[in-house]
């Protein structure tokens, strides 16, 4: 199965936490396919922090789903990832964004991620690795990114 991850940073050196998570997901059964440019981008609705870095990479797995989320939120807690603050600082995030061309809904997980499409640290990373995706029962990225704020976002 194709998935496509959402991985995000701003505390503890971000770019050698986002390494070491894709590093982990490519040694827990999901083969790497490719991983977008690293991106800058501020805290959401102005929470105090540092800025996040955020890139986007593309999987294959034999895992489930939920399967996969688990082994996300284990690679989240190696990584001493602390849920003080909703979208507060983190030294690592891990979201599924897609999941094939599945559409989940339950307690744990909802994919495609609900917010992927209002956040251009998601979806800017997302359309360099493929530009012609679209997302179940939303539409394609081309025109997700049409509706939103690019500027937010910075290729480094």
């Amino acid at each position: 199965m194709l998935a496509y991850i959402g991985l995000g940073s701003n505390l503890k050196d971000p770019k050698a936490q986002i390494k070491r998570a894709l590093a982990s997901l490519s040694n827990n059964k999901a083969e790497l396919i490719s991983v977008s440019s690293f991106y800058e981008s501020k805290p959401l609705l102005e929470i105090p922090g540092p800025n996040y870095l955020n890139a986007v990479c593309k999987i294959e797995t034999k895992l489930s789903a939920i399967d996969l989320l688990d082994l996300c939120q284990e690679i989240e807690e190696s990584q001493q990832r602390v849920r003080e603050v909703k979208w507060g600082s983190r030294t690592i995030d891990l979201d599924i964004l897609l999941y094939g061309e599945q559409v989940i809904s339950n307690k744990r997980l909802s994919i495609p991620h609900p917010e992927a499409i209002n956040r251009a640290f998601v979806l800017v990373p997302l359309f360099e690795i493929e530009p012609n995706i679209k997302f179940p029962l939303l539409g394609s990225i081309k025109d997700l990114l049409e509706r939103i704020n690019k500027l937010d976002v910075n290729k480094l």
